[in-house]
């Protein structure tokens, strides 16, 4: 099966709003097996939106659309697509009842355009909406599959899980063995090294396929297989994530999809160990990664933000002479890495702490290049490392990549003791 995605909103084409639905939607379509050959983004005008779903509908079986479901006169999704299909709109009971509900509870007169986000396409499936107004729709007509859903992600996420996904697999691919699939989670390795090492599988893939997503600083393998049950589908997918590990043990930190900073965290509080960090380029990045992640706390003690050399010294105790001076190696150095790492776990007294120095750019400092960073681990008991980064990126890719090497390192330290 065959899917195009339909972003509807001028304000996109205008590059005010950035189409994050587009790759969401992707990704889950992938999953259940369908291919999107083809995204588009229209405005708001019911010419061009008839024109686009016109040829969508010569290209694809299963339309999705996003956004142009609100109360005003150019939110025309529904109305414009029920006009595409010849079909009239009505009030749903229940989604105008929700309405109501949500101007009732905050004391505000409801406006009679709200009433538009309660429509619905005669003869399709009103899909509703748990975390705002705009119903969506799901419609079968003329041997092709709409789905109508809102455009802010926080309410089309979870109409698509929710309501939309069992809709499809239901109405459009009742016919098919569903797709299973795992996704393999990779830190410390690109995605162009990991598809070296895996490209015979990648070139040669049937059954189960392997396809591989990268985003800052991890990358991400899905393998996927159809089959008649879950268990026939385990055998296949485990059979394929062996090989996998077989090739990278050392990259290879889980086979569900978590980020490694979670992984991480599951492996501390199961041997009761705790963490504590000290920042300076990444300015609490390292810290907000970890504490957002739920339960935290039984881990992570806390830590310091120390960017200027004058908290390094204060709250960290990193000597004056390491820092300036003639012959000093400076704040940007394996010497103050190592010093605040310790000194951070100490403070804490905690099991690890982690230390993160350098230059995060655009220029230099210190004399030192944009991306050279210096990470260290202090553990209570053992040797403090400290590795040498030397990065390449613009601020924001230098700050991400170094709390995301510094937690592959701590990951790779708790797996080899």
């Amino acid at each position: 099966m065959k899917a195009e995605i339909i972003a509807v909103g001028t304000e996109l084409l205008l590059g005010q709003i950035v189409n994050t639905n587009a790759q969401y939607l992707s990704q889950e379509l992938a999953a259940l097996g369908i291919d999107v050959y083809f995204q588009t983004v229209v405005g708001d005008n019911r010419k061009r939106f008839a024109q686009a779903v016109e040829t969508a509908a010569a290209r694809a079986d299963l339309l999705i659309f996003t956004g142009g479901l609100g109360p005003t006169q150019d939110d025309l999704t529904k109305e414009a697509l029920a006009e595409v299909l010849g079909r009239p709109l009505y009030v749903d009971p229940e989604a105008m009842a929700n309405v109501e509900r949500f101007f009732k509870d905050r004391g505000v007169p409801m406006t009679e355009n709200n009433r538009r986000q309660a429509l619905a396409i005669d003869g399709g499936t009103p899909l509703p909406n748990e975390t705002g107004l705009a119903v969506g729709d799901a419609v079968a007509a003329g041997g092709k599959f709409y789905i109508v859903l809102p455009g802010p992600p926080k309410e089309m996420k979870p109409m698509f899980e929710r309501q939309a996904k069992p809709w499809i697999l239901k109405h459009a691919l009742s016919e098919e063995m569903p797709i299973y699939s795992k996704m393999l989670k990779f830190a410390g390795i690109g995605e162009s090294a990991l598809e070296t090492k895996l490209l015979d599988l990648i070139k040669e893939q049937s059954d189960p396929t392997v396809a591989p997503y990268a985003k800052e600083g991890e990358v991400t393998i899905r393998v996927s297989t159809k089959a008649a049950s879950e268990r026939e589908a385990m055998e296949k997918l485990g059979a394929m994530e062996r090989e996998i590990a077989s090739r990278l043990p050392e990259h290879l930190y889980a086979n569900v999809d978590v980020p490694i900073e979670q992984k991480i965290l599951e492996l501390m509080a199961q041997r009761g160990l705790t963490l504590s960090a000290a920042e300076s380029c990444t300015g609490g990045l390292l810290m907000e990664m970890i504490t957002a992640i739920p339960g935290s706390s039984a881990v992570f003690m806390g830590g310091i933000v120390c960017y200027s050399n004058a908290m390094k010294e204060k709250l960290l105790n990193v000597p004056h002479e390491l820092l300036e001076g003639d012959g000093a190696p400076g704040a940007v150095s394996a010497e103050t890495a190592r010093v605040l790492a310790e000194q951070v776990r100490l403070t804490a007294d905690t099991d690890f702490g982690l230390s993160i120095t350098g230059v995060a750019g655009p220029g230099a400092s210190e004399r030192k290049p944009a991306g050279l960073v210096y990470i260290a681990i202090s553990r209570r008991g053992g040797d403090t490392a400290v590795y040498e980064l030397n990065l390449k990126g613009n601020r924001d890719a230098v700050r991400m990549r170094s709390a995301k090497t510094i937690l592959y390192r701590l990951w790779r330290a708790l797996m080899e003791s």
